[in-house]
């Protein structure tokens, strides 16, 4: 880096960071407590030195732009959110949905569709993908399809690549490693397979829209450890809108740090950080 391009040290100020405390909560929900401020001038340097600024102040000036909201509003969104995810995570959830869910869901026919809601970098509806896949071999005739959402375009990039360390896919069953996934020559990485890999589909949604436009409802939605991210009005308003894109008597699963306790939403608990589309409510 020349040094017309390096990043002064100044920092981001006061001013700077409330303004775009406000643009993020607007246009995400997200909300970003004054202590975020010196990860938030981190996350930055990396679009400063993208675009060449030197000073955090002429980089807050282009985004205040009209041309520059346009053209910067997505890469800044990627470097604001946070993205932490697992393989297998919270097992106890995927249990509940082949032992539970799926032998009631499965009979009715039509195929089963799940969602990965703020499905960060893929390892959740991968995860989601082997199971569903275990359970129709087992069971002739299951059927399902796979939606994959978030905000970020980078981690969606990456989760369609569905390439891993071979740290990150530790809590994988052994057996389910060498059916599912393919390592490297060096051993370091691994990629899923073409066949996994084709049953997700990956698109872009913000949490923030009026109408998530999905094409039909779906019978079980993941939307774990996002929420921590919102304020309680929002939470509620996202989880309103989640719901409603449920099959009567459909699954929202949700991180043991978050609760709906309080809430008035159509849904009543079944087992921790799970609840269930409430029959005798009209949800549309």
């Amino acid at each position: 880096m020349t040094e017309a391009h390096a990043v002064h040290e100044d920092g981001l100020s006061a001013r700077d960071f409330a303004r775009l405390r406000e643009l993020i909560y607007a246009e995400t929900g997200i909300c970003l407590s004054p202590e975020k401020k010196t990860m938030v001038e981190v996350r930055l340097k990396r679009r400063l030195r993208a675009l060449s600024m030197a000073t955090y102040a002429s980089y807050c000036e282009f985004v205040f732009e009209r041309r520059g909201v346009r053209e910067e509003l997505v890469f800044l969104i990627d470097v604001i959110t946070t993205n932490k995810t697992d393989f297998f995570r919270e097992p106890a959830h995927f249990d509940y949905l082949t032992q539970r869910a799926l032998p009631e869901l499965a009979l009715n026919g039509r195929p089963f569709c799940a969602w990965s809601a703020g499905c960060s970098s893929g390892e959740e509806p991968y995860t989601m993908a082997m199971v569903l896949s275990e359970f129709a071999e087992s069971h002739p005739g299951f059927r399902f399809r796979i939606l994959a959402t978030d905000i970020s375009t980078t981690v969606l990039e990456k989760a369609q690549l569905a390439i891993y360390s071979s740290e990150c896919v530790t809590p994988v069953p052994l057996a389910l490693k060498r059916k599912y996934l393919m390592r490297s020559h060096d051993s370091k990485r691994v990629r899923v397979v073409p066949d996994l890999r084709s049953l997700v589909e990956f698109r872009r949604l913000n949490f923030m829209d009026a109408d998530y436009a999905l094409a039909e409802r779906v019978d079980a939605i993941f939307c774990r450890n996002v929420l921590i991210y919102f304020d309680r009005a929002t939470q509620e308003s996202i989880l309103r809108k989640l719901v409603h894109n449920l099959t009567p008597s459909g699954y929202l699963f949700v991180g043991h740090s978050e609760t709906l306790h309080d809430m008035d939403l159509p849904v009543v608990p079944v087992a921790p950080a799970l609840y269930r589309k409430a029959h005798a409510h009209n949800c549309g």
